[in-house]
């Protein structure tokens, strides 16, 4: 405890005091005689003072100074139980004398007990309350998209802008010069390895893009994969991209082999060891012997593969699975209120329309067609599942909410990737025509009054015993 009686301050001593400090007049009061260590007050002039009243007394609790650093600059108190160490560095003026004497000080002082009001508790945060919240939304945000009962949020409905992304780069593995060789179209980087299999662009910004739709993905199906998978050993990915899926795979997998397969290098150089890239073709012939693989994945590669049942029936391990996962790229309005015109429609028709000529089936997961093709080609236990991708902010529940922010970014950040190929490649179209149409599409992108998803297929099947 610490009085003030102009400068310096007085710092007040436990214990019998020297014969030459004189008690208060009124004498101590009954709550200090009621102490366990009685205190007297002492007015001093300055530190040194202190130290010539002090010197020779030696009781317990006796006040010590030390001589430290004079720009300690401000007091300071630390407890431990009812002790207490007062530290106090300051300025003192010597009598009348302009000399100053700048010395810091401490000293062990006994206080009382200190007595503290009760505690008054907050309310709990409850966090295994929002944990159960998070699952119950997760939990609905499936059952509404796989059965196409999305709840629609009236408080958006007008025009949302969204959000911009960067252009982050990402890296790439070490490969031969020839294969990292890539060709330049309109502004935009494409693989030059087996030319024209893939009729989209590879550069960074793509890149950038995939990944955003592998998490859009996650956060829509909550896992990576739906097939029923019992410690799968070799493992495929087929059309891998970054490799952030096959990464992930072989991370919850540690026992297993995972091999990824794109047409171009972009993949880490820093993955688990249970990870291998490979640059390849997967129409082409493959590299391993049949029954090599008892999980093959393949996602949005549906408008990259020409000959699907010639890709089923591929190195498949007896009792294997091959699982597809591939969106239906055209809008379908909730409310039915898309015009056949709509400037969205008519950019996916024409999508199809180049890609048709190409010799890409884009619409190949559409109406059970993969499916069918999966049980031609001696599959069994065949299986679709279809969830809606909301696209924009119009879903009331806030995971589908996401989603759907998400997928609309993911289309907008890639309207000019996913139309140039097609419609330059496919219909002859000039860059400049390009740009024009995509003007009026990306407007209408940010209208969610028409309530737009698109279909997301999962397929899987097992090939027999």
């Amino acid at each position: 405890m610490v009085q003030s009686q102009g400068k310096p301050s007085t710092p007040v001593l436990p214990g019998p005091m020297h014969e030459d400090i004189a008690q208060p007049k009124d004498g101590p009061s009954d709550s200090s005689n009621a102490a366990s260590n009685a205190t007297t007050q002492l007015t001093l002039t300055g530190p040194q003072d202190l130290l010539n009243r002090t010197k020779g007394h030696d009781p317990p609790g006796r006040a010590s100074f030390d001589s430290l650093s004079s720009d300690l600059g401000r007091p300071s108190l630390s407890t431990e139980g009812n002790r207490s160490v007062f530290s106090l560095a300051q300025n003192y003026r010597v009598g009348n004398s302009s000399e100053s004497l700048d010395t810091a000080y401490s000293a062990d002082l006994t206080l009382p007990p200190i007595q503290l009001p009760p505690i008054q508790h907050l309310p709990h945060h409850n966090q295994d309350s929002d944990s159960d919240e998070d699952t119950d939304q997760d939990q609905i945000a499936a059952q509404q998209a796989e059965e196409g009962s999305i709840i629609v949020d009236s408080d958006d409905l007008g025009t949302d802008d969204g959000y911009g992304s960067d252009t982050n780069t990402t890296a790439s593995t070490s490969l031969a010069d020839s294969v990292r060789e890539f060709i330049y179209e309109n502004g935009r980087r494409y693989h030059r390895f087996r030319e024209g299999m893939y009729n989209f662009p590879n550069d960074d910004v793509e890149q950038q893009r995939e990944d955003m739709k592998h998490q859009m993905v996650k956060l829509l199906c909550g896992k990576l994969f739906f097939a029923p998978l019992d410690r799968p050993q070799q493992v495929l990915d087929i059309g891998t991209g970054t490799g952030i899926w096959a990464i992930e795979m072989a991370d919850e997998f540690v026992g297993a082999e995972v091999l990824g397969v794109d047409l171009s290098p972009h993949q880490p150089d820093w993955v688990p060891p249970n990870v291998k890239f490979m640059i390849d073709d997967v129409e082409s012939p493959w590299l391993h012997p049949s029954n090599h693989f008892d999980y093959i994945h393949s996602r949005h590669t549906v408008m990259a593969i020409k000959d699907w049942p010639r890709l089923m029936r591929r190195a498949q391990e007896p009792g294997g699975w091959f699982e597809m996962q591939e969106v239906y790229h055209f809008p379908i309005s909730v409310n039915d209120s898309m015009p056949p015109n709509h400037p969205i429609a008519r950019y996916w028709s024409l999508i199809n329309e180049g890609l048709e000529r190409l010799g890409v089936d884009f619409h190949a997961v559409a109406g059970g067609k993969l499916a069918n093709k999966m049980r031609d080609a001696g599959f069994v236990n065949v299986t679709e599942r279809v969830l809606q991708i909301p696209i924009g902010t119009w879903p009331k529940n806030r995971i589908l909410k996401t989603v759907g922010l998400y997928w609309r970014t993911i289309l907008l950040d890639g309207i000019q990737a996913i139309a140039l190929g097609p419609l330059t490649r496919g219909l002859g179209w000039s860059h400049s025509d390009v740009e024009m149409l995509l003007m009026e599409v990306r407007r209408a992108y940010k209208d969610n009054s028409c309530l737009l998803y698109m279909p997301f297929h999962i397929i899987y099947g097992q090939k027999p015993a």
